[in-house]
């Protein structure tokens, strides 16, 4: 997956995530908003073949940049944690 930061301010940024889809976008917004310095997050898509989904990021306090990697970091232990539950379970 490739990022192209389309626009970026103290407290806001924008990034368009090509190869990215819903799977990824909505479980990264959900996250991100689950942190209580992001105001806003939010993605979209536009036509599913056609456009590049664009991510925006609204911080009320600190960087956008920092909660979106604060947000990854938290999705990548879950998931991990998860992938090791199901090994568990299966033998």
């Amino acid at each position: 997956m490739e990022l192209k930061l389309l626009k970026k301010q103290k407290n806001f940024m924008q990034l368009q995530l090509v190869d990215a889809d819903e799977t990824l976008l909505y479980p990264l917004v959900y996250q991100l908003l689950k942190d209580e310095n992001v105001q806003d997050a939010s993605y979209m898509v536009g036509h599913p073949d056609l456009d590049i989904p664009v991510l925006t990021v609204q911080v009320k306090d600190g960087k956008p940049q920092a909660a979106l990697k604060k947000a990854v970091k938290a999705l990548a232990s879950e998931f991990s944690g998860a992938g090791e539950k199901i090994e568990k379970k299966l033998g």
